[in-house]
């Protein structure tokens, strides 16, 4: 999510004097506490929601049928996360009845109910909760990369605003879908959904899955059906609601569809057109299909961050959103977003970060995409430019080369979309490509993806799907790069022995700390010719050489 180096963090050894400075040692400070993967109680199943919206009051009223059960240990109670709602009535289903249940909902974030009896582990069982959401009243914080986190948004709601569309849409990572409707909001969690959403019939709906019926529902309104059979995290739940033309695609027959305000719908094909291409690079990349039953992209007004990949409806902001003269200019930046939301689709929706400390299989991987699909499509040397304008992100921020790719310590979960889980991780992925060459790389991907398919993962797991396929022990690379922070600054010494033919290259690391464990390539021009020669660097200062025809050009 959000749009905030293939070059590696070995292009380090060639940039620019004012870049390749050795990490500032931060202040000391006090660690943060310790963020643990949520323990599981209760795991959900299934999630059914009835809604309509207020939009003079900035409203939800919401109906929630949510099945559960216990995970581990027998359980008679439960607590679901409901931030700043109105709860006006919990109950237990009970074939065609609702039974009321106790409750209690003192602090406005914890609904914490007893179940008036004792379930066993998987075990399911149903609670119905009638609830208003009131988004516009909660006293929430964002982050640089998600500016806010009120869950769901009213834009221009009483048309106040003259020729600004009228739009309802959600935001749910890191942990904003529980502002509209109750859920344990945490990446942990999979459920499947049914959402059910009575609008003005003027505008189109759209939320995650099929649309499997709309219905009249008295004078002006109309009630949409979305429902999603595969299971997905919480936070990945979304709508949005407002008049949009849509433009139809597909790919091997499914649907793929771009939502746009009406003033730019005859230019959708011109901005999602390669999206059927990305899906099916990717899929023969990984070996893993594209698993959902529908990719949907929309534009919102208005947005909180660059774009969000909600499971099988993509969100982006209006930056996206271009004329045909506007496109004539358009560069990979920005289309860049189209190919990171969509790789999202597997890499933490198909499988999710165990945890927001994890999210780097999220988001390294996504941002890892971007420059895969402009070498595919653009050429290699697109897919360098991109990167290298991303290391340099990395490296102009030296606050960050203190930070883990993998983080256990941190104050609240959105300090963990920055610097390092993009760019830095992203780099880092595409040297292990590099050090593992293409297949094994891929192969890695598509064990990782199969293994953990539905589910969750963390970096280990990932780790070990690569060792499984390369058939190496690979807790150097991850130490280093995934539970250490920092990064190598070195400088290259040449020398050329004229009378034994041999060209020395000396590479000393310079930073502070650690010494890095650093496979790179050598290239040596000779006559119009390259010989590469692969080395693994482990000491703090190390020599290599290579016999040549003659001395090699600069």
């Amino acid at each position: 999510m959000k749009h905030l180096l293939a070059l590696g963090l070995l292009g380090l050894v060639s940039v620019s004097p004012a870049l390749a400075q050795a990490p500032a040692t931060p202040a000391p400070k006090a660690i943060s506490p310790y963020r643990a993967s949520a323990t599981k109680v209760n795991d959900l199943v299934h999630t059914k929601l009835d809604v309509r919206f207020d939009y003079a009051k900035r409203y939800l009223y919401g109906k929630t049928w949510i099945t559960l059960k216990p995970h581990a240990y027998p359980t008679d109670s439960l607590r679901l996360d409901a931030k700043g709602m109105d709860i006006k009535a919990v109950a237990l289903i009970n074939g065609e009845q609702q039974v009321p249940l106790k409750y209690t909902y003192t602090d406005g974030a914890n609904l914490r109910i007893n179940l008036g009896k004792t379930f066993k582990p998987g075990e399911q069982y149903t609670i119905y909760i009638d609830y208003t959401s009131k988004p516009d009243e909660l006293k929430v914080q964002g982050s640089a990369a998600i500016t806010d986190a009120k869950g769901l948004y009213f834009i221009n709601p009483d048309s106040a605003v003259k020729g600004k569309p009228v739009q309802i849409w959600t935001q749910g990572e890191t942990e904003g879908s529980s502002a509209w409707f109750p859920t344990i909001d945490r990446p942990n969690q999979k459920t499947t959904q049914e959402i059910s959403m009575t609008v003005p019939s003027k505008y189109v709906t759209l939320s995650n899955g099929a649309l499997v019926s709309q219905k009249p529902a008295g004078p002006g309104l109309r009630t949409d059906t979305w429902k999603m059979d595969l299971p997905h995290a919480p936070y990945l739940f979304m709508m949005a609601v407002g008049d949009f033309k849509i433009y139809k695609d597909t790919w091997r027959g499914k649907e793929v569809s771009y939502y746009l305000e009406p003033k730019y719908a005859p230019f959708a094909k011109q901005i999602f057109g390669n999206t059927p291409d990305m899906m099916e690079y990717y899929s023969q990349r990984l070996g893993v299909e594209y698993p959902w039953n529908k990719y949907s992209q929309i534009v919102a007004r208005d947005y909180v961050s660059g774009a969000m990949e909600n499971t099988t409806a993509t969100l982006h902001g209006e930056q996206v959103q271009m004329t045909d003269r506007e496109l004539l200019d358009r560069e990979y930046t920005n289309e860049s977003v189209i190919a990171h939301e969509l790789f999202h689709q597997w890499f933490g929706d198909y499988v999710t970060a165990e945890s927001w400390s994890n999210i780097t299989v999220n988001e390294t991987m996504a941002d890892f995409s971007e420059g895969l699909y402009a070498e595919h499509k653009y050429g290699k040397d697109a897919a360098d430019a991109h990167y290298y304008r991303y290391l340099r992100r990395y490296l102009s921020s030296p606050r960050d080369a203190a930070k883990t790719l993998v983080r256990f310590h941190y104050e609240q979960q959105e300090e963990v979309f920055d610097l390092v889980s993009y760019q830095k991780g992203g780099a880092i992925m595409d040297m292990l490509r590099t050090y593992l060459g293409d297949d094994v790389f891929f192969a890695g991907l598509q064990k990782y993806l199969k293994d953990n398919a539905l589910g969750n993962g963390e970096a280990h797991q990932m780790r070990l799907a690569f060792e499984a396929v390369s058939g190496q022990d690979l807790n150097w690379f991850w130490n280093q790069w995934y539970f250490a922070p920092g990064h190598p600054v070195v400088t290259i010494d040449y020398a050329w022995d004229a009378a034994k033919k041999v060209q020395s290259v000396t590479v000393k690391q310079t930073q502070q700390g650690q010494t890095f464990q650093l496979p790179f390539t050598i290239d040596y021009y000779v006559g119009g010719k390259v010989q590469h020669q692969p080395v693994v660097m482990t000491e703090a200062t190390q020599t290599f050489t290579m016999p040549l025809s003659a001395k090699p050009w600069w």
